[in-house]
């Protein structure tokens, strides 16, 4: 223990150390401590920075005392700052190794570089305090909507008083054509806090959907009593907004309810986002509706979807066409990430058109595949047959079902289709051989006839090669609309298989 006897009461320093921890709203004791190294950095300035000289400040009396600490060691490395035990116990007769003997400094008197410096380390000290302090305090409120005062604008970006804490709304955060002057009231939303080299930092957001949502969760007692839940939102920020919103209750109207008595709850969220217009639908647990309500305000005559590729194609009338899409692709887009598909917008004209040019390609296909008229072509696509896959696989029992045909036609189409299929692969197998695709390759599950050929074009001949890829660049290859992320990564995993078997190998012999 240091011996204190000489050190005179500093109640002055106690009660310097409350006004800062009171005016910061930071420990009193991490205060103290930053005076203890103040006072430490100014006595190892006076008496060696070699030397390990550590302050203490009494708790209850304010008294600050300074001491030289000398470790007891069994062999001497350092000798400002080590001593030996038999050195040790001619001071203290029963030191050990590993404690320190301690020898009290007189009081410094401070000089005017030595206040300075003291100065400073208790500031930086106590503003490190103070980060910390807020970060711990705003780190558990993302995404929460807080209140400030307009600070100072740095390059563009505004520093916002909130209170205990600065916190940052950058200028692409801010709505388009939005202006802050300093005293300004601001509402945003905290999207992050982290630590950073300059410090912990808590950054704002006017433009993140979420901010939207908070607003409306404010305005709407429903929405905050979860009676109605905002399931998604999607924004062009200062332009236009979209919100999907459902009830878990039957007998409230979620869109009404967030709509307001004559608008008001919308109109109070509208004029804290500059007047950006927002259309509020329904959430539907149908892909096709919840779409069909996304395009409000156009109207929908028919949809199609793919499930697998999460798109939809949407079909509007010719005169429908300009809204649905919405200036400059908008409402599509909004749409589109509101739901979370991708959306094909078609006019009735074109839908049709291309619908006629479908049956013309499949009749034509069937026409030169089986060998029939144009009659039987005509019906096997009215019945829904698309490829000639189909019907050289299908059970005889549907084929024999269509009008107009025995078993002995569809036995006689079905033969044909099959023939058609063998001799179609002949030529590709043909193909692949002159391109140089090894066997190896021709095996790999999910890789057809076809999309052989367009490896070997792009010179991919081996398993190696095949391995080689990246998933994106398989799927260049083949089309992103013939295959699957997950499919191309399984096909490249597969190539590289033999690779694995070839390491289980090597560590057996071995």
């Amino acid at each position: 223990m240091i011996d204190r006897t000489a050190a005179l009461p500093r109640p002055e320093l106690l009660q310097v150390a409350d006004s800062v921890a009171r005016d910061k709203g930071i420990d009193r004791e991490e205060v103290l401590e930053a005076m203890e190294q103040a006072v430490q950095k100014a006595g190892r300035s006076k008496y060696g920075h070699e030397h390990d000289i550590r302050a203490h400040i009494d708790r209850r009396t304010g008294e600050i005392r300074l001491a030289r600490f000398t470790e007891v060691v069994e062999t001497v490395e350092n000798e400002i700052t080590q001593v030996s035990l038999a050195q040790a116990r001619c001071i203290k007769h029963d030191s050990v190794i590993g404690e320190f003997i301690i020898n009290n400094l007189p009081p410094i008197d401070f000089g005017r570089i030595a206040a300075q410096i003291a100065k400073q380390v208790i500031v930086q000290k106590v503003r490190d305090a103070e980060r910390q302090r807020q970060y711990e305090e705003y780190k558990h409120r993302v995404a929460e909507i807080v209140h400030g005062l307009v600070k100072r604008t740095e390059f563009g970006n505004v520093i916002v008083d909130l209170g205990r804490a600065e916190a940052m709304l950058r200028r692409d955060e801010l709505i388009p054509r939005e202006h802050f002057k300093n005293g300004d009231r601001v509402r945003a939303y905290i999207y992050d806090v982290r630590q950073e080299v300059r410090g912990p930092q808590i950054f704002l957001s006017r433009t993140h959907p979420q901010f939207m949502a908070r607003l409306f969760a404010q305005e709407v007692p429903e929405i905050y009593d979860s009676i109605i839940e905002i399931r998604a939102v999607a924004r062009d920020p200062g332009s236009r907004a979209k919100i999907a919103v459902i009830s878990n209750d039957s007998s409230i109207d979620p869109v009404g309810a967030c709509v307001g008595m004559r608008g008001s709850r919308v109109q109070a969220v509208v004029q804290e986002l500059q007047g950006e217009k927002i259309d509020i639908i329904q959430w539907s647990t149908d892909p096709a509706t919840c779409v069909v309500n996304a395009l409000a305000p156009a109207e929908v005559a028919k949809v199609v979807l793919d499930e697998e590729a999460k798109r939809i194609e949407v079909v509007v009338p010719d005169d429908q066409l300009s809204l649905a899409i919405g200036r400059r692709g908008q409402n599509v887009r909004l749409a589109s990430q509101l739901t979370g598909w991708e959306i094909d917008i078609l006019t009735e004209a074109e839908e049709s058109e291309r619908r006629q040019e479908d049956l013309k390609s499949r009749t034509k296909l069937f026409i030169e595949a089986l060998y029939v008229d144009d009659v039987i072509a005509h019906l096997l696509v009215a019945e829904g047959f698309s490829t000639v896959e189909e019907i050289a696989y299908i059970p005889l029992g549907e084929l024999v079902s269509i009008e107009a045909f025995d078993e002995g036609v569809a036995a006689e189409l079905q033969q044909r289709a099959i023939v058609f299929l063998e001799e179609q692969n002949r030529k590709y197998d043909i193909q692949r051989r002159e391109l140089g695709v090894n066997d190896a390759v021709a095996v790999l599950k999910g890789l057809t006839q076809p999309m052989l050929i367009m490896l070997g074009r792009k010179g991919i001949k081996t398993l190696d090669d095949v391995a080689d890829l990246a998933t994106d660049e398989l799927m260049d290859i083949l089309g992103s609309e013939n295959i699957t992320v997950e499919d191309a990564a399984e096909i490249i995993m597969a190539a590289r298989a033999h690779w694995f078997d070839a390491k289980t190998n090597n560590v057996e012999s071995t």
